[in-house]
């Protein structure tokens, strides 16, 4: 009886063993298939700077050439004093408010009389570092904070928002 009980354990360790051997070169052989692919397909040497990836898609129309960086957006006021003018420099945007709030309490330190302002199509916060009525002198403003902060690169990314109703 101890014999056949002995034998019995020792077909379920041999058992056990081939089974994870088998599941190890599966695992294995998937890998390489991918790593072989990985190999396989053309890899670029070109790298551009790209912009920071937003987490939600959002549809803007430029108004003018892309260089000048005007969006349109329709967008409600959320924190601050003044009131949304027609054109805004934007220096940030957020998909959670509580970081959108932290870049408005940094530049209202700095002096600025900042806003947080939401664009419910993206699900996104928008840091507006000042607000005007025409075009050119928001895109004065965003050229002055641009050069005032020349060593952050987030805030060479300034834009300028055309609120639409």
């Amino acid at each position: 009886m101890k014999k056949l009980a002995v034998l019995g354990m020792g077909v379920c360790i041999a058992l056990a063993f081939s089974s994870c051997k088998s599941s190890e070169s599966a695992y294995k052989k998937a890998y390489e298939k991918a790593k072989q692919q990985e190999l396989a397909e053309p890899q670029t040497t070109n790298v551009e700077e790209v912009a920071p990836i937003v987490s939600a898609p959002v549809q803007a129309k430029v108004v003018e050439s892309a260089s000048a960086g005007v969006r349109q957006e329709k967008v409600t006021v959320v924190s601050g004093t003044n009131g949304l003018k027609d054109y805004s420099v934007v220096c940030g945007s957020f998909g959670v408010k509580a970081n959108a709030e932290n870049l408005k309490s940094f530049l209202d330190n700095e002096g600025y009389n900042s806003l947080v302002v939401f664009n419910a199509d993206a699900a996104m916060y928008r840091v507006v570092v000042s607000t005007f009525s025409d075009r050119a002198s928001a895109a004065n403003a965003r050229d002055a904070f641009k050069a005032k902060y020349s060593n952050r690169k987030d805030f060479q990314g300034s834009w300028l928002l055309l609120r639409i109703n």
